[in-house]
């Protein structure tokens, strides 16, 4: 049974790491049974940020679920367009969660890296609208940013 149980968790590890040339979905857990010998097909960004609006876009999405989600996000070597940071702000609204989506804002501050100032101002731009719907201010008007 141990085996078994080992055997599993060394195909989730497996197949739960991004890979550098492909982009990997992992919305969806890693059954056991399921073997990836092949290690899964390249897919397009187009598809890649359709399939995380539409995992947080659930309406029955749960605290675990939205966190689980931003960090499996976050984890990979990119920004998230910002039609994926609306739909993450908006499950945020939807969990009454509003240390979270700041929470948000700021690690798409950091993952922007060297180019922060190129890119942090262009996707605040692009997700303003939703700010102002959702009601959400952001870390530099909370002054999170000044320590």
């Amino acid at each position: 049974m141990f085996r078994a149980l080992a055997h599993c968790a060394v195909n989730v590890a497996r197949a739960s790491r991004p890979r550098v040339t492909q982009r990997v979905v992992a919305p969806s857990l890693v059954v056991c049974a399921q073997r990836n010998a092949s290690g899964g097909g390249v897919m397009s960004d187009e598809e890649f940020d359709s399939r995380w609006v539409e995992f947080f876009s659930k309406q029955d999405i749960d605290d675990w679920e939205l966190r689980k989600g931003v960090n499996t996000l976050i984890g990979y070597d990119l920004v998230p367009e910002p039609r994926i940071i609306v739909a993450i702000l908006q499950a945020c609204r939807r969990l009454n969660d509003s240390a979270s989506a700041v929470r948000v804002l700021e690690v798409i501050k950091s993952k922007a890296g060297p180019r922060a100032k190129e890119i942090y101002p262009y996707v605040l731009q692009e997700i303003q609208p939703t700010l102002d719907e959702l009601g959400i201010k952001t870390p530099e008007q909370l002054g999170l940013d000044k320590y």
